[in-house]
């Protein structure tokens, strides 16, 4: 039998959201009360298993009494606060920043983005091609993952994961200032010849597929990557006798990607080597 910890009660917050009286569990974010009360508040870089980076601003609100607008994945919930969600200032804020984004780095795989362009009005064109932050061929240098640059948006949440909030490992980190500021392992180095251990927690994190699946990128090139055929399937890694959960992403009775849940309290969408890349002996027919 499963045992599933309930964790410590929380003490319920009461607010204003949206001129609605709402209530939320204290520690809560706004975000996390928007989603709550079903309001669609957008955002980019928010990950549910890594400490909020603030980094897309795209879900910021206004807070009454408050002078800026504030984000709501890291803004915490506070008892008598009034939030509003879509006010002309936020919408036009969201939209500055989809425009800004979307201008500069390729945001075609990044899900939900192509709604919110058409939903808040941006228009990325009118910056014109020479807006593009990196303008380079994504780097495949080994047979795993891939990195895109000119997908990243600077998020940070890869070094998270490689760093002190997951894997530990600090293969990943930010290189160059300003302008020239861009994710990289040490020396810009091939993955091949870096610290990285290739457990891909940094793939599971990565809100633009700016990091993918070798088997993804591939797939994708050739025109056969159809989320739409594909079907998931949660199952235990049979590696070690940890229990990590894996999900099996089974496209045309192939498996063409492993991530695992964010809710289980073991991986917590977290794997090894093993568990995330390790399943090609499972179609080898041979």
């Amino acid at each position: 039998m499963t045992v599933t910890p309930l964790g410590i009660p929380r003490r319920l917050l009461e607010f204003t959201l949206d001129g609605e009286p709402v209530r939320a569990p204290e520690g809560s974010t706004i975000l996390d009360a928007c989603r709550a009360a079903g309001k669609d508040v957008p955002t980019l870089c928010e990950g549910d298993t890594l400490t909020p980076k603030n980094a897309c601003r795209v879900c910021v609100v206004e807070v009454e009494g408050s002078r800026t607008l504030v984000p709501a994945c890291s803004r915490r919930a506070e008892p008598g606060m009034e939030v509003r969600t879509g006010t002309e200032r936020a919408r036009h804020s969201r939209k500055v920043v989809l425009e800004l984004l979307a201008s500069s780095v390729d945001l075609s795989t990044t899900p939900r983005v192509a709604g919110w362009l058409k939903e808040y009005e941006a228009k990325p064109d009118r910056f014109g091609p020479d807006a593009a932050r990196v303008d380079e061929e994504p780097r495949v240098d080994n047979d795993l993952y891939v990195r895109d640059y000119g997908k990243c948006i600077l998020c940070y949440k890869c070094v998270d994961a490689c760093g002190d909030q997951w894997q530990n490992t600090f293969a990943i980190s930010v290189a160059g200032r300003g302008f020239d500021a861009r994710i990289a392992v040490e020396h810009d180095a091939p993955l091949t010849d870096s610290a990285c251990v290739y457990c891909g927690n940094c793939i599971e994190v990565c809100p633009t597929g700016a990091l993918s699946f070798k088997s993804e990128f591939d797939m994708r090139a050739a025109g056969t990557w159809d989320e739409s055929r594909q079907s998931e399937t949660t199952t235990v890694c049979a590696y070690c006798g940890v229990g990590c959960n894996l999900t099996l992403h089974v496209q045309d009775n192939e498996i063409v990607k492993v991530t695992s849940p964010h809710d289980n309290p073991v991986t917590h969408g977290n794997l090894c080597i093993k568990g995330r890349f390790g399943y090609q002996h499972v179609q080898n027919r041979d």
